[in-house]
């Protein structure tokens, strides 16, 4: 597919500086603030930063050694595909960006509610900053199955290549909106999922967990109950509620298999341990440790009528 690799290398070339520009500015921004005492804005540290563009390389270089293989498999279901084609451009493009962001919407659903899904993708929820470079904090290993969610658009007559166009466009949306400098955007907060929005999905804090899923659209937040709005009253604290022992890259990528591995030791039967890999984050055979839901539903006991 030349053709999508020249649209990738043109969507490269052109976005690198955007982004260069974009994190040169909130630098800037950082930098002065904490001058002047205004600790609650994002913090840059070269760590953290150098952290997220290790995770971004691998993560890409996991994608370019995996894509014939991804590809291969979309263009089999495509070439037998349920449907045809829309003929129309745009309700073609419009029809792929929707089904597209609500495929990336199940996938990230899952991400956040099995536990082996969760190993892959709480390296992008380990960083306890929260700018423009998190943005490129990947979930490493997730072109190794992010595949599988786009397999019914091909079903569907979408030919692969725009799929993979479409998902390059729609992620750089889905790094901008990593920032503390874009406050709420009226109107949009209703349709497009906003930094704030994302603000909460990076937060840790009980109120905040497993919310916005969305990459592009907030709408599909709203039509099955992951929505959850910024409050004010309540900062988002970022990282993970439970942070790995050690700070390098080995743990970031593997600490969530070590704790998965001791608890698959643990002298319980198949379907116990079964279910400490496929259900969600927290789960405990023993009620040890409680899930997000467990969580949240805590705090409602607590505050009833508050909406979190």
């Amino acid at each position: 597919m030349p053709g999508t690799y020249d649209f990738e290398d043109f969507l490269l070339k052109v976005s690198t500086p955007f982004y260069l520009l974009l994190i040169g500015l909130e630098i800037f921004l950082t930098y002065r603030h904490s001058r002047h005492d205004q600790p609650s804005r994002p913090a840059y540290t070269f760590k953290d930063s150098l952290t997220n563009a290790i995770l971004m390389l691998l993560n890409g270089g996991i994608d370019l050694l995996f894509r014939a293989v991804y590809v291969g498999v979309l263009m089999w279901f495509f070439n037998r595909a349920l449907f045809p084609g829309i003929e129309n451009p745009y309700l073609y493009w419009i029809s792929l960006f929707l089904l597209e962001d609500l495929a990336f919407y199940t996938l990230h659903y899952v991400d956040h509610h099995c536990r082996l899904f969760w190993a892959v993708h709480v390296t992008h929820h380990s960083s306890e900053h929260f700018n423009l470079t998190t943005g490129f904090r990947s979930s490493v290993f997730q072109p190794l199955y992010r595949f599988i969610y786009f397999v019914p658009l091909a079903i569907f007559g979408f030919d692969p290549a725009d799929i993979i166009v479409m998902y390059s466009l729609t992620q750089i949306y889905g790094i901008i909106v990593h920032t503390e400098y874009v406050k709420k955007l009226g109107w949009l907060e209703y349709i497009l999922v906003t930094p704030s929005h994302h603000r909460v999905h990076h937060a840790s804090n009980i109120q905040y967990l497993d919310k916005n899923m969305g990459m592009c659209l907030i709408i599909w937040d709203h039509i099955f109950g992951t929505f959850q709005e910024e409050i004010p009253e309540v900062p988002p604290r970022y990282g993970l509620t439970k942070p790995a022992a050690k700070e390098n890259i080995t743990e970031t990528l593997f600490h969530e298999w070590k704790e998965i591995g001791n608890d698959l030791m643990l002298p319980v039967g198949l379907p116990v341990k079964l279910k400490y890999l496929l259900k969600s984050p927290g789960w405990s055979h023993n009620g040890s440790r409680e899930t997000s839901k467990e969580l949240q539903r805590k705090v409602r006991d607590l505050e009833p009528g508050k909406t979190i």
